[in-house]
C-alpha cells in the first residue's frame, strides 16, 4: 500500500445457497435424456462431465423446468423472482455474520454494488433489495451488468476505489448469478454442453468497511485489507466467452482457447502485479481465484509454480458448487475468510491475491494482506 493511502477492510460474506441440487451423474442422465436424438454426439462429449472435478451444483429451479423449452421471458422472470430472494438472504448472512463482533443494520450501507450477467431487469435488482430491506434512501447504487466471470473481482475493486475515496463509508457487493437458466433445450453446440457441465446459480454479498468508518470497530482484531486492484483487457478477444442473445434466450460462448490465454494474458497480468506490489509467489498465503473450470485452475496452478495448496479453496468451491459466474469468487473468499480464522497464529503468511477472469478477455487482480491495524 502506498504511503498515505487509506484502508479497506474486507469484512463478512453471506451467501443466498438455491435448494435444489443436481449431482454431476444426475447432469449426465438430464443432458443424455433431452438430447436422446443425438447419441453419438452425446457419447462422445461426456468425457467433458466426467473430469470436469464438479460433484455437485445447485438450480434456480425444479429439475423438470429444464426438460423443457423455455422463452427468453420465462427465463427472465424466475431469474429476477429467483435473484431477489437469493439476494436478499446473502445480505442478510453477509450483515449478520459470525465474523463480526455485532450485527450490522442495512442503514449502514452507503453503497451496494450489483454484479450479475444472466438476466436483465429494470430497474436494476439492487432496486428491488432496497425496497425489501431499511436500506437508507440516498444509498449510491452502482449495478454491472456483462462482465460475466469477472465480476466479482471487478465489483469488489469499484467498491474499494469508491471506499478509498469515502473512508468513513460502508458498502456492499452483491453477485447473482442463475447460470442454469440460460441451457438452451434446443442448442446442441458444444458450448451449450459445456457450459451444462460446469455452470451452477449461486448469490453472494461481501461487507467492505472504510479505514474511519464507525462500523470498524465491530471488525475482529485481526482483518483482511484490501491494498490494491488491477484490470487488464486484451483487444481482439471478444469471442472469447459471453453470450449470444437470441429469441429463445442466452446462447453461452466458450472458447477452446481460455486455458491457453491463462498460460499467456493471466500469467503476464499476474507476474506485472506481483512485481508492482513487490511480492514474490512464495508470499503468497492463498490465491483465492475464481474457478472457472478445472482446466483453468491447472494452468493457475502451473503459473505458481505448482503450489496447489494456494487454490485449495477454489477447487473446492468449484467441486460442491460448480462454475456460477461472478458469484463463484465470493464464495471462494468466504471459505478463505472462514478457513484463515480457523488456523490463524503469528507465523501465518499475511498475503493474498484475488483473481478473476471473465469476457473481454479481462483479468481483474486484488492484493490483500492480514493485519492488525
Amino acid at each position: 500500500m502506498e504511503k498515505g493511502e487509506t484502508m479497506v477492510y474486507i469484512s463478512s460474506v453471506g451467501i443466498g445457497l438455491p435448494k435444489i441440487s443436481l449431482s454431476q451423474k444426475d447432469a449426465k442422465q438430464l443432458v443424455a435424456e433431452i438430447f436422446s436424438n443425438h447419441k453419438q454426439k452425446v457419447k462422445r462429449l461426456m468425457p467433458i462431465f466426467n473430469n470436469a472435478n464438479i460433484s455437485t451444483r445447485q438450480l434456480a429451479t425444479h429439475i423438470d423446468w429444464y426438460k423443457k423449452q423455455q422463452s427468453l421471458e420465462t427465463r427472465n422472470n424466475v431469474y429476477i423472482e429467483q435473484s431477489i430472494n437469493l439476494s436478499l438472504e446473502a445480505i442478510d448472512q453477509c450483515l449478520n455474520n459470525e465474523l463480526l463482533k455485532n450485527n450490522i443494520p442495512c442503514e449502514a450501507v452507503d453503497l451496494i454494488v450489483f454484479v450479475s450477467s444472466t438476466g436483465m431487469a429494470t430497474p436494476s435488482i439492487d432496486a428491488h433489495l432496497i425496497n425489501k430491506r431499511s436500506f437508507r434512501e440516498d444509498i449510491v447504487r452502482m449495478p454491472l451488468w456483462g462482465l460475466g466471470c469477472g465480476g466479482g473481482a471487478i465489483g469488489l475493486s469499484r467498491a474499494i476505489e469508491w471506499l478509498k475515496l469515502h473512508p468513513t463509508k460502508t458498502a456492499i457487493v452483491v453477485c447473482a448469478e442463475l447460470c442454469s437458466l440460460t441451457f438452451q433445450q434446443k442448442d446442441f453446440s458444444t458450448s451449450n454442453i459445456v457450459g451444462t457441465a460446469l455452470f451452477g446459480d449461486g448469490v453472494a454479498a461481501t461487507l467492505l468497511v472504510g479505514e474511519n468508518s464507525p462500523y470498524k470497530k465491530e471488525l475482529p482484531e485481526m482483518k483482511l485489507m484490501a491494498e490494491r486492484s488491477s484490470s487488464f483487457i486484451k483487444k481482439e478477444t471478444l469471442q472469447i466467452m459471453g453470450w449470444d442473445i437470441t429469441n429463445d434466450g442466452f446462447e453461452v460462448i466458450f472458447s477452446k482457447k481460455i486455458p491457453r490465454l491463462v498460460k499467456s494474458i493471466w500469467q503476464q497480468h499476474f507476474q506485472m502485479f506481483l512485481e508492482k506490489i513487490n511480492l514474490e509467489i512464495t508470499d503468497l498465503h492463498s490465491l483465492v481465484a475464481h474457478p472457472g473450470g478445472r482446466k483453468v485452475l491447472e494452468e493457475m496452478e502451473n503459473v505458481v509454480n505448482g503450489q496447489r495448496h494456494l487454490l485449495d479453496n477454489s477447487y473446492d468451491i468449484l467441486r460442491n458448487h460448480g462454475n456460477m459466474s461472478s458469484a463463484t469468487v465470493l464464495y471462494v473468499l468466504k471459505k478463505y475468510l472462514e478457513t484463515s480464522y480457523e488456523t490463524m497464529d503469528s507465523h501465518m503468511k499475511q498475503s493474498a491475491i484475488l483473481s478473476a477472469l471473465g469476457p473481454g478477455f479481462c483479468s481483474e487482480l486484488i492484493a490483500m494482506r492480514w493485519t492488525d491495524g
